[in-house]
Order: C-alpha cells, then sequence, then structure tokens
C-alpha cells in the first residue's frame, strides 16, 4: 500500500467500526428491551373489547386529516365510529403488509452476508420484531372485526420487487425501508402525542411498534450512511433522484386509504382530492413525513440542485430536521 492511499484505508476502517459499534449498540437493545404481543397488551382486558367506549374510535382531529374534515365531522356518529374503526383497521393491515415485505427483502440481504458482517446480527433481529409486529397488527385487525383489505391491488404487486432489490440494490432497498416506515411512524407518533382519547387497542399497538421502529429506522439511516458513500459518482447521482421518486411512491402508498375506503363509505370524490395531496394542508402532512430523510440526504451527499429540484417538483420539498425524529412544534418554533 503506497503512503497516499494508506490515510484513505485508515479511514475506511475507521468508518467501517463505528458503523459495526453502532449495529451492535442496536443488537444489544434488540435484546435489552423488546416487546411479545401477547404478553406486553392486556387483549383480555374487557375496556380492550372492540366495542367498549366506541366512541374512542372517532379519528382524532388533531392527528388525522379526515378526522378534522368537515365532511367527517357532519357525520352521525355512529358513522363516524365505523369510519374510524375501517381507517384504524386498515392502517394497521397496511403495516402488516409493509413488514412482511421489509423480511422477505431483509432475508435475502442477509443470505449474501460475510461471515463476521454486524448487519447479519442486527437484521436477525430487526425481523424477529418485524414478524411480532405483523402478529400484533393483525390481532388488532381481527379484535376490530372489518374486513380490511390493506394496500391497494396495484401496490400490493410491489412485494414482488422486494427480494430481487434488496439483493441487487441494498441501497434502494433501504430507502425503500424508510419510505415506509417513516410515514407509519411519522402517524402514530401524532395520534399518541394528541390530547385525544383513543382507543387502548390502537395506544398499546402503536407505543410497542414505535418504541421498536426507532431502532429499524435507525439502522436504515445508518446503513445508507455506510454504504452509499461508497459508490462512485454516477451511481451517487442516480440514487439521490432514485430517493425522492421513492419516498413519493411508498410513501403515497402507505399513507392514502385504498378506493374500496371511499367507495364503501361514500366519500365524495372532492374530499377524497383534497384530504390526500390536493390541498396546501395535505401536501405540507406528507412532506412532513420525510423530515428526517431530507436531513440523511443532506448528510449523505443526495442534495444536488437538480435531486434538489426533484423533490421540490414532488411536493416533498421542506424542512430538514435537526436530529432525528425531531418532533414538528420544535422545527416550527427553531
Amino acid at each position: 500500500m503506497s503512503t497516499a492511499e494508506k490515510p484513505f484505508a485508515d479511514t475506511d476502517l475507521a468508518r467501517a467500526n463505528e458503523y459495526a459499534a453502532k449495529l451492535l449498540l442496536l443488537s444489544e437493545g434488540s435484546v435489552n428491551k423488546n416487546f411479545d404481543p401477547f404478553t406486553d397488551i392486556d387483549w383480555e382486558n374487557p375496556d380492550f373489547a372492540a366495542d367498549t367506549g366506541e366512541e374512542r374510535w372517532i379519528l382524532p382531529p388533531s392527528a388525522d386529516p379526515l378526522g378534522r374534515h368537515p365532511w367527517y365531522l357532519a357525520l352521525p356518529k355512529e358513522r363516524q365510529i365505523e369510519i374510524g374503526k375501517y381507517r384504524q383497521a386498515n392502517i394497521a393491515k397496511v403495516g402488516l403488509q409493509f413488514e412482511a415485505i421489509l423480511i422477505s427483502g431483509m432475508m435475502q440481504h442477509v443470505f449474501g452476508l460475510p461471515n463476521g458482517s454486524p448487519e447479519f446480527r442486527y437484521c436477525s433481529h430487526e425481523m424477529i420484531e418485524e414478524h411480532n409486529h405483523t402478529l400484533m397488527f393483525q390481532e388488532m385487525v381481527n379484535r376490530i372485526g372489518v374486513d380490511v383489505p390493506g394496500m391497494g391491488p396495484l401496490v400490493r404487486q410491489l412485494r414482488h420487487l422486494a427480494v430481487p432489490v434488496a439483493v441487487n440494490f441494498p441501497n434502494l432497498f433501504f430507502m425503500a425501508v424508510l419510505a415506509g416506515e417513516e410515514p407509519i411512524d411519522h402517524i402514530q407518533k401524532d395520534i399518541l402525542r394528541s390530547t385525544d382519547d383513543i382507543h387502548p387497542i390502537m395506544r398499546g399497538v402503536m407505543a410497542i411498534h414505535i418504541a421498536e421502529e426507532a431502532r429499524h429506522i435507525s439502522f436504515a439511516h445508518e446503513f445508507l450512511e455506510q454504504h452509499v458513500p461508497e459508490r462512485n459518482a454516477r451511481q451517487r447521482f442516480v440514487l439521490s433522484l432514485a430517493m425522492p421518486l421513492i419516498m413519493w411512491i411508498l410513501g403515497r402508498a402507505i399513507a392514502t386509504p385504498p378506493r374500496t375506503f371511499f367507495d364503501e363509505f361514500d366519500v365524495p370524490e372532492s374530499v377524497r382530492k383534497e384530504l390526500f395531496y390536493g390541498s396546501d394542508e395535505a401536501k405540507k402532512v406528507f412532506a412532513d413525513y420525510f423530515g428526517d430523510v431530507r436531513m440523511l440526504a443532506e448528510k449523505i451527499g443526495m442534495m444536488n440542485p437538480i435531486s434538489r429540484r426533484l423533490w421540490k417538483a414532488l411536493g416533498m420539498n421542506g424542512h430538514v430536521t435537526r436530529f432525528r425524529s425531531e418532533p414538528l412544534r420544535l422545527v416550527k418554533t427553531a
């Protein structure tokens, strides 16, 4: 090794050691603080019955755009409850389906890892937790008792891409992981931070999911921070354009109810368009889901003049958080 090459090698080794240390910390967190949905949620508590305190299924106006829309607020209370049950059950079903896609791709990612890779242990812990989340989400859906579809039929086909993308384009795969995890995490945190009285099934499921999802999101950030800089300039440029596109496509798929929801509850087309990405408020709510991702993009060199224009063209530009999971109220006062 030449004298000129040695500083670069030392830097790479230091980065690899730092990455391994961070993944060990995440792995130890999974060992020391984990949850079992069938022992940590009191499912048999009478207060957890879906038909107990049904008004708690009414969508919280402080955390759900539909819950504060005049069309929804004008409905009879029984209809508000019915819609609330469907919406919360469907969000859980979408979460379940997304976790299943993540697991299938991540399993193939670890299949090819070399011996000694710190990613193997952490990814294995994460998949165990995600399996528990699928059990938890399905139990929630079953107890609510609404036959929801989850993702729309076209979006479901994305599951067939998880394995080939994870194997051949792992950076794209973990960008897609963030595109699904960030909106769900953002929505659930908004609900738990609200002062609205929500049903204990929701509160129990969301509390567990948020606690463990913090590690999963942290890993996706660390993975991209470690591996994107390893790509050459052309590959990094392609990734910089792919990043906002992935967030836009999968973010919409995660956050938007399926067409069957609007048909079943006779939601006017004007309300649908206004609620989901038509109004200025809706566009801002969607863009706010990705404040942490924009911070990451800045950090790893994914914000160049062209990609920045693409973020803006997609309506996904906005604040950049100062630290991961920074509450929006702190962003507004900064």
